[in-house]
């Protein structure tokens, strides 16, 4: 069957905590290009198809890291794999690699995962998205995130708040000085608070315009100043004005 098939999978025990989501997908139709939105986490594909067009160049498994741009992706007629959206303090942990490293980047997933490639041939052969979820859980879920407190406390601020608490206010909570904490947290999540937060609150905006909320609803909600500004940050991260903004992705033919 034509078009995108995606399955949402909880991730299985050993990931919990480590994995946000894990979806299964497959696709078939003419050769596209798609632009994605930045998210606030980075990303983690096994591709179990032909290689995908991503970011500039075509490339199998892969690894992205978070980025304050929009991103070019797409296949040349179909494509298949499990995408995992992981933490940024998880990422570490998984890749091994600090995620600072990645940022802006998407890099072959066998430059940061030694097992990638075998990792990927036994997922190919399991029957099922549920049993290729289990097997990826038995074999990378035995990372353990570790991040320093003060740096897992302002991380988890800015996402509770959706990106709203400041900078000041997060250094007085950990005790460490504004410039120690944007060293440190842009070291161990991949870019620095305030850029961070800004990406959360970005996230949560495309969120509420995908459920179908207007455009003054989700920046009143998300706690812009005002419509202009989420504008801009649309056209900053999206690479487009929010009235652009589809409920699924871009889907214009490949050039």
């Amino acid at each position: 069957m034509d078009g995108l098939r995606v399955v949402e999978l909880a991730p299985p025990g050993p990931l919990r905590g480590r994995v946000r989501l894990m979806a299964g997908f497959t696709e078939r139709g003419a050769p596209m290009r798609r632009r994605e939105v930045p998210i606030a986490g980075l990303v983690v594909v096994l591709s179990l198809g032909p290689d995908l067009w991503v970011d500039g160049e075509w490339m199998g498994s892969f690894a992205a890291g978070l980025y304050d741009r929009p991103v070019v992706t797409g296949h040349g007629g179909e494509q298949a794999g499990l995408q995992l959206y992981v933490p940024p303090l998880a990422g570490r942990a998984l890749l091994g690699v600090p995620p600072v490293e990645l940022f802006n980047r998407t890099v072959a997933l066998a430059d940061v995962l030694p097992a990638a490639r075998e990792l990927t041939e036994r997922v190919a052969l399991e029957p099922d998205w549920r049993r290729r979820a289990a097997l990826v859980a038995e074999v990378l879920g035995a990372a353990e995130a570790r991040a320093a407190p003060e740096v897992r406390h302002a991380h988890d601020r800015l996402v509770a708040t959706g990106g709203a608490v400041r900078v000041e206010r997060l250094a007085q909570e950990t005790g460490w000085s504004r410039r120690h904490l944007t060293a440190r947290f842009r070291e161990e999540v991949g870019m620095t608070p305030k850029a961070f937060g800004r990406l959360v609150r970005f996230e949560r905006a495309t969120a509420l315009l995908r459920a179908g909320a207007g455009l003054a609803e989700a920046a009143y909600a998300c706690g812009y100043s005002d419509q202009p500004h989420m504008n801009r940050d649309f056209r900053a991260l999206y690479g487009a004005p929010p009235t652009a903004f589809p409920f699924v992705q871009d889907r214009a033919p490949a050039a």
